[in-house]
């Protein structure tokens, strides 16, 4: 499913709707800052195409089953922590011990 409306692209490319660890994303090319994610494939789909139209570039829906699950996570390679994972500061005390649980109050 495609739409090309009329107007000037701002340096947005293209929108795409598409299925992503269980939510439905509009990935905005050329204005990453404006992709947004969605519970539902049909609101995703009708913001897409109202920001379609005010950019005059085309959306495109890529069609895929959702699996009706909203994930945490992402890749190895991500620069943001996945749930389970633990950012090294190297500052600070620990207030969780290896298996998250609170360790006594340390100041007291």
């Amino acid at each position: 499913m495609e739409s090309t409306p009329e107007g000037v692209s701002d340096g947005v490319k293209r929108v795409v709707t598409r299925a992503k660890n269980g939510q439905w994303v509009n990935e905005v090319e050329g204005a990453p800052d404006l992709s947004r994610s969605y519970s539902s494939r049909d609101e995703a789909i009708e913001e897409a195409d109202a920001l379609a139209q005010v950019h005059g570039v085309t959306h495109v829906v890529q069609d895929s089953e959702p699996t009706g699950t909203i994930t945490d996570g992402g890749g190895p390679d991500d620069d943001v922590a996945v749930v389970g994972e633990k950012p090294l500061t190297g500052a600070g005390t620990d207030t969780t011990d290896e298996n998250g649980f609170p360790l006594e109050n340390p100041s007291g």
